[in-house]
């Protein structure tokens, strides 16, 4: 303004002095010169004029570029536009323009409106808070992309379960500030489109290794049960509720190994395998678990007959007879058939066998 009423005051011999004071943005300065010589405010006219259309052409730009910006740069040039016109709004003589909005001459046509002005005070501020929004949106964005690149390095590079694990993590946690990112801002937006791509990359790499481990460890699983089952089943002959114990070890490897699908071709093939040895050796416990319940039972019968037979016998000699011989062989032969059902390879085989030679001694006896 001071240069153009510098040429003013020139052209027109005017003091400059004087040009600078009747176009002080102050009505009760204003009003008699523009009654008397309306040409002396031209400047500040001018200056308005100037600096009213820079504004509200530069929020348009501005709000162009920000709300419907197609890459980060309209995002910062539209801040850029933002400030510019902000200055432009600072340089008009606010008061001035509120008092007298109708100042106008015949040579210059111009008016000044308070509603687009302050729509375009009010827009400034909004574009302000979106520019803000923006730039924050943008440093969730950068950080989410370091981090999934940052998180998929250590996926490749990682060596074991838990170093693989961590990676993945790292990996969900990015996927997740992606998903945060508010879908409002151009950040937001790009960040959408990348995590379609970034979660079937994920389901692709990690889904895969993941499933695998999964099934690893079910395999893992199954072996460890086999373990204590063949650990628990040695040294035997042992009694049925050992045996109950190591065929639930057998079934609990068993169940794991069922749970492998077909669609995982190793997995699937190694599972099969051991299912078949699995199930062979829990078909083994049960034969063995059956024939310890059977024995103990056989031992038991012949238990109780010779105990019986025990009580039966007269305290004196003489009162043996033939009848009573019929009956204690018969006794014998009924007690060295249990005994004989007594299989080897359990609990009740020892006893049972000395309990059989000792009956066939006896019946040996009383048999002519």
């Amino acid at each position: 303004m001071l240069t153009k009423l510098v040429w003013m005051g020139l052209l027109a011999g005017i003091p400059i002095g004087v040009l600078w004071f009747v176009n002080l943005p102050y009505p009760s300065i204003r009003r008699p010169v523009a009654r008397v010589a309306p040409i002396l405010l031209l400047p500040s006219y001018m200056s308005i004029d100037e600096n009213y259309r820079d504004a509200i052409a530069l929020v348009e730009q501005a709000d162009q570029l920000v709300n419907q910006a197609t890459s980060h740069a309209d995002i910062e040039l539209g801040e850029q536009k933002v400030i510019q016109a902000q200055k432009s709004l600072d340089a008009l003589p606010i008061r001035f323009l509120y008092d007298s909005p109708e100042y106008r001459a015949w040579w210059y046509r111009w008016r000044f409106s308070p509603s687009q002005f302050d729509s375009a005070r009010a827009r400034m501020g909004e574009l302000e808070a979106k520019v803000f929004q923006e730039k924050n949106a943008r440093v969730l964005l950068v950080e989410a992309e370091q981090g999934l690149e940052q998180a998929k390095q250590q996926y490749q590079l990682a060596k074991t379960p838990p170093d693989k694990q961590l990676a993945i993590n790292g990996w969900r946690n990015a996927l997740d500030q992606l998903e945060q990112i508010p879908a409002a801002t151009f950040a937001g937006r790009t960040a959408q489109q990348q995590l379609i791509a970034a979660q079937r990359e994920f389901q692709e790499a990690v889904g895969l290794a993941a499933g695998n481990e999964q099934i690893a460890s079910l395999i893992e699983a199954a072996r460890g049960f086999a373990w204590q089952a063949a650990k628990h089943g040695q040294n035997p002959p042992h009694p049925v509720e050992e045996w109950q114990q190591i065929a639930t070890f057998w079934q609990d490897a068993i169940v794991r190994l069922e749970k492998i699908p077909s669609d995982d071709v190793a997995g699937y093939a190694e599972a099969q395998r051991l299912l078949v040895e699995y199930r062979s050796a829990l078909s083994q416990v049960k034969i063995r678990e059956q024939a310890e319940a059977e024995s103990v039972q056989a031992l038991r019968a012949a238990q109780e007959q010779i105990a019986s037979l025990q009580v039966s016998i007269p305290d004196n000699p003489k009162d043996l007879n033939r009848n009573y011989t019929n009956y204690t062989i018969g006794k014998l032969q009924g007690i060295i058939t249990q005994l004989k059902r007594v299989e080897n390879g359990t609990t009740a085989y020892l006893e049972a066998q000395q309990l059989l030679v000792f009956a066939q001694n006896k019946l040996n006896q009383l048999q002519p």
